[in-house]
């Protein structure tokens, strides 16, 4: 922190309007000890002082996003290189990272339009960046980024509309706090709370509940500023088109800036989890998605176990059992004794005596086992046999807000391929679901693949985004979504190396036997670039088959002709737009 506190001060420092106070606060940081009388040691001492502050700003600019205390103080930046240092961001899973001496953080609209008018003028790259979360590292670009983090306050409240607006760079768990207070909430949840909310639309994420649609569909207005155009306005009623293609514009159209949320009274949910089986499944599947707000199955590979977690509202339940019939500790102590047992095999006796492995969550254990063995099948085996052991001893009911309740813990770094599918409507599911997965873990059983639990199944309602993968003109049309992981529970880079490329076939295979089969298209958040020449023009042609390219490049023409907001990734995504351009 202190660093941090120094860095601001140094750039402060150098202003005309109080040199001395400045100084004077420097070196009460600098230093806990009274400062020396001499010359000679006060030239010392300063010098010390300057090399932390150095520190502290190389520090403060290898990460995008300061503590919020120092947001709100911080100076904007201008349009110009940093220093000559590079400064290294990466995703959340650490999968991708990129090193750049561009890094913006305006605190103003007026300031991120001068920063796109001057990037634009002098066609220079400036990525969107939001929170960096996308698995794929939608947002990065070594060759600039702007961040919002600065532009993080709430603007206004209606209560009686039920409608928040927002600069775009608050993030999802700081706003959820700020609607508290006027009784109300977002309808729905991605399952983590840091994205801030330009980014959370941007790219089509979603909650659960085959009523509920994804997150973009809460939005009814918008403030997106372009490199060509300046600030535009958008909403239903104003430039409808293009307001629904920007919606879940993958930053590619604007920087949003503001954004105006349809909220819902805050509300508490029962939540359920209870253990069941694919037969069980079938069964009782159409039923569970029409009567269950929101749901999700957890399918453990190698098991037959699937793990159902249903959330309603308390009028549904009569007088639910909150407490679970185990406690956490029995919950646990399958995995901690799998996890001893482990260690006396890959470690030694004493490693399994740590008693330091009973403070260990359940995730945090899950990794530690991974990381013994990531890729061998039958460790792997394993370890799904005792998840499905603990969620056994953790069935049971828990009462809460929505915003406590819907988050989920999703574990260390991972690789994740989540895709998107139609699946009927809800009054007649074509079950195609529930035929996908019984697919994918047949696969995964043939291939041998080293699996860890759990795969992922959610639903949503459709969206109106043409970009989202779950459009649809049809207002019935449900969707499922499935993803598949792979832990990095390790930082050694041969280690990681391995497990990226056993989940690259694991993904490959997936693709290969099942996405066209069912109209299946990844989230754009978890879209990885191919290498090879022909895979990559076999991506481009199924998202132009999916997804409406040519009116996207046109858009992206009119709003971004120099493709500053664009990066290596999207250009390969959408090629074209030099096409579209000689075509007007």
């Amino acid at each position: 922190m202190r660093h941090l506190l120094l860095s601001r001060l140094l750039r402060r420092a150098s202003s005309p309007s109080q040199p001395h106070h400045n100084l004077q606060l420097i070196r009460a940081l600098s230093s806990s000890s009274p400062l020396p009388a001499s010359d000679t040691d006060l030239r010392k001492y300063a010098g010390y002082a300057l090399l932390v502050l150095g520190c502290g700003a190389a520090t403060y600019y290898s990460f995008p996003f300061p503590p919020d205390a120092l947001h709100k103080k911080a100076v904007p930046f201008k349009y110009a290189p940093l220093p000559d240092d590079l400064h290294t961001v990466s995703n959340w899973s650490g999968t991708h990272e990129v090193h750049t001496r561009v890094l913006l953080q305006p605190d103003s609209i007026p300031a991120l339009e001068d920063a796109l008018a001057t990037a634009h003028r002098e066609r220079r790259r400036l990525r969107p960046l939001g929170s960096g979360l996308s698995p794929n590292g939608l947002g990065l670009s070594r060759a600039g980024m702007v961040n919002l983090a600065l532009m993080d306050k709430v603007l206004d409240v209606d209560v009686k509309k039920k409608t928040v607006t927002v600069q775009a760079g608050i993030r999802v768990a700081e706003l959820v706090d700020a609607l508290r207070e006027h009784g109300l909430t977002l309808q729905n949840f991605a399952s983590i709370r840091e994205q801030q909310v330009g980014g959370i639309i941007q790219v089509g994420a979603h909650g659960t509940g085959a009523k509920l649609p994804p997150i973009d569909e809460q939005v009814i207005s918008m403030k997106l500023v372009t490199p060509a155009k300046g600030t535009i306005e958008l909403s239903r009623e104003k430039d409808p088109d293009l307001f629904y293609l920007a919606r879940c514009g993958l930053g590619g159209l604007g920087v949003v800036a503001e954004v105006t949320l349809q909220c819902v009274e805050r509300h508490q949910l029962v939540e359920h989890t209870f253990v069941s089986n694919a037969d069980e499944i079938k069964k009782n599947h159409q039923k569970w998605l029409s009567e269950n707000k929101h749901i999700k199955y957890l399918w453990i590979p190698y098991t037959d176990t699937v793990v159902v977690v249903q959330c309603n509202p308390p009028s549904r339940w009569k007088a639910p059992k909150l407490a679970s019939k185990y406690g956490k500790d029995e919950a646990l102590q399958h995995v901690r004794d799998l996890y001893r047992e482990s260690l006396k095999k890959y470690r030694t006796e004493a490693d399994s005596k740590d008693p330091a492995i009973d403070q260990l969550s359940f995730t945090e254990l899950r990794d530690q086992l991974l990381a013994l063995d990531p890729l061998d099948k039958d460790h792997v085996i394993r370890i799904n046999k005792a998840e499905a052991e603990y969620w056994k001893k953790s069935e049971g009911y828990r009462m809460g807000w929505s915003d406590e309740i819907l988050g989920f813990d999703c574990g260390g770094q991972q690789w994740v391929s989540e895709t998107c599918f139609p699946t009927g409507t809800l009054a007649k599911p074509n079950m195609k679901d529930l035929y996908y997965m019984e697919e994918l873990l047949q696969l995964i059983e043939k291939e041998d693949i080293p699996a860890p639990a759990p795969i992922e199944q959610r639903w949503t309602a459709r969206s109106r985004s043409p970009m989202s993968p779950a459009s649809s003109c049809e207002e019935d049309d449900i969707f499922s979504w499935v993803g598949i992981i792979m832990y990095l529970p390790t930082s050694d880079p041969r280690q990681r190396k391995d497990i990226t490329e056993e989940f690259f076939n694991y993904r490959s295979l997936t693709q290969t036997s099942l996405w066209d089969d069912y109209s299946a298209y990844e989230h754009w958040a978890k879209i990885e670039v191919p290498k090879d020449k022909d895979e990559l023009a076999q991506l481009q042609a199924r998202l132009r088959k999916r997804f409406p390219v040519d009116a996207y490049n046109k858009a992206r023409m009119e709003l971004d002709p120099n493709k500053v907001l664009s990066s290596a990734k999207l250009e390969k995504f959408f090629p074209g737009m030099q096409t579209v351009q000689h075509a007007k």
